[in-house]
């Protein structure tokens, strides 16, 4: 959620993610828009996707700007982004990890980077999930969780390089790049 209730790993894991955003950026995923409030801030061009209507309402309250959409759709600025956020193991929304960092591929500028934040140890993993609460309980969903000895892999099979990694506690930020072989091959 963000605010007064982040933990100082929180805040250095967001801080860690928002350096490498210094242009236009999109974040997959975006949930009640931290990130894409704070990159506001900053005056920087930010938009969060998310297909919860409710997380984008909390985006736009922060002073965000969000749509809501599945981020398989047809999505603003296509191929134009310099940054795409994967934050919070957004990598592994719908238990296809490698089909996310695609698509987060096709949304980047030919120089832009997918900034992404995994599990700095373990292995890479689907299981199905489901949120529960005090009130109940919602439906069952596929989720990946993604270490960061796997990051490189993956990165490779969408047509990115790992540029960059950063541990920051058990989490990482990883940085990845569009391969220079696949930029010279679809030019």
């Amino acid at each position: 959620m963000g605010g007064a209730s982040s933990s100082d790993l929180d805040r250095a894991v967001d801080a860690a993610m928002l350096r490498h955003c210094t242009g236009p950026t999109m974040d997959l995923g975006c949930g009640p828009g931290r990130l894409t409030a704070a990159l506001a801030v900053r005056g920087v061009a930010a938009l969060g996707v998310d297909s919860s209507a409710l997380a984008v309402r909390m985006t736009v309250a922060r002073g965000g700007l969000a749509l809501q959409r599945d981020l398989y759709a047809p999505l603003p600025g296509h191929g134009r982004w310099a940054h795409v956020l994967l934050a919070d193991g957004n990598i592994g929304i719908g238990g296809d990890p490698l089909r996310v960092l695609r698509r987060a591929a096709e949304l980047l500028a030919p120089d832009g980077v997918v900034v992404v934040e995994v599990e700095a140890t373990g292995p890479t993993l689907v299981q199905r999930l489901r949120l529960e609460t005090e009130n109940g309980f919602g439906d069952w969903f596929r989720w990946a969780r993604v270490g960061l000895a796997g990051v490189g892999a993956l990165a490779a099979a969408a047509g990115l390089e790992l540029l960059e990694a950063t541990v920051v506690h058990e989490q990482a930020v990883a940085v990845l790049g569009v391969r220079r072989d696949e930029e010279r091959s679809s030019a």
